[in-house]
């Protein structure tokens, strides 16, 4: 059996940047994933409308069209935290903006975005442009555990299958309750783990989604309750939201394996990196860990009281 555990760095040591862990090289990993990876995710994932990276939010009127889905991601994280238009929100692991620049266009929001990959800031910055929301979107390069802004900064910390990508999570939690004003609210949208052992082919699973997305481990809904309560947040809700996920999981799975044919050529002929590589193989194995109940999908929002 193999244990997953709190704090660890399971990914395959032949996908790291090289040497023994340490946070540095664990956010270069992250920074090549996401930079190796923007085309793919414009062309295989998402679009110029939505630029998400994450799953989608299938409701009745996401029916078969995937786009509309990763929207309304948005207006779901946006509604289960209350977020008003004036508030101030931290976009913790932004992307390519597609959180900050929505939420500036429908709702009016002002949205500070910071993302590791000064790349990924530039795309942002690009994408709000044309958008027309440059006027209310700043993009910056931060890591969102140890930030340089003001204490009490913001009304709302917004992560969006971001915080994974945290050694510790609770080191991502601390500096949002930082950052937030008294009576702030944190959203966090995320996988988490339905257990901790696992058995080979499992592992394998398990092992491929952390290489292919640059994540080091994950937390158990529980434990993600606990980190929250631990740091003083209140108000603490966890919305379950595997089922309207699940079309998402299949879409992935079904992209990777029409794909694969030139997934296979392409790596032949040296013309794929192994980030793209490693996030292709996600395709696939992901569907495992839904299918065979190893993780779930929540939504996690909470206040700073004061």
């Amino acid at each position: 059996m193999h244990v997953l555990e709190p704090g660890k760095d399971y990914r395959d040591l032949c996908l790291r940047s090289g040497g023994d862990l340490d946070p540095a090289r664990l956010q270069a990993d992250a920074v090549r994933h996401y930079d190796d990876c923007y085309n793919d995710y414009l062309f295989a994932w998402s679009n110029r409308d939505n630029l998400a990276l994450h799953y989608g939010y299938w409701d009745d009127t996401s029916a078969y069209k995937q786009h509309q889905a990763l929207l309304n991601k948005n207006q779901a994280l946006y509604d289960k935290a209350g977020i008003q238009p004036t508030d101030h929100v931290l976009d913790a692991g932004c992307g390519i903006g597609g959180s900050s620049i929505w939420m500036a266009k429908h709702h009016g929001n002002r949205v500070t975005g910071i993302t590791i990959s000064s790349r990924q800031a530039g795309h942002a910055a690009r994408h709000a442009r044309r958008h027309g929301v440059a006027a209310n979107v700043d993009f910056q390069v931060a890591d969102f555990c140890a930030t340089a802004f003001d204490a009490a900064s913001f009304d709302v910390v917004w992560a969006l299958e971001s915080s994974c990508h945290a050694l510790n999570k609770a080191d991502f939690l601390k500096e949002a309750w930082r950052l937030l004003r008294p009576g702030g609210r944190i959203v966090v949208c995320d996988g988490f783990l339905l257990k901790r052992e696992f058995d080979d082919d499992q592992w394998q699973a398990v092992v491929t989604c952390l290489n292919g997305w640059a994540v080091p481990n994950l937390c158990s809904r529980d434990e993600f309750n606990g980190l929250l309560t631990q740091q003083g947040f209140d108000a603490i809700v966890c919305h379950d939201i595997t089922a309207q996920t699940w079309s998402s999981v299949q879409h992935m799975y079904k992209v990777a394996r029409r794909l694969k044919s030139v997934q296979t050529i392409s790596q032949w002929l040296g013309l794929r990196s192994p980030a793209q590589t490693a996030n292709y193989l996600v395709g696939l194995a992901q569907y495992r860990l839904f299918t065979e109940n190893l993780t779930e999908y929540c939504i996690f929002t909470a206040r700073k009281s004061g």
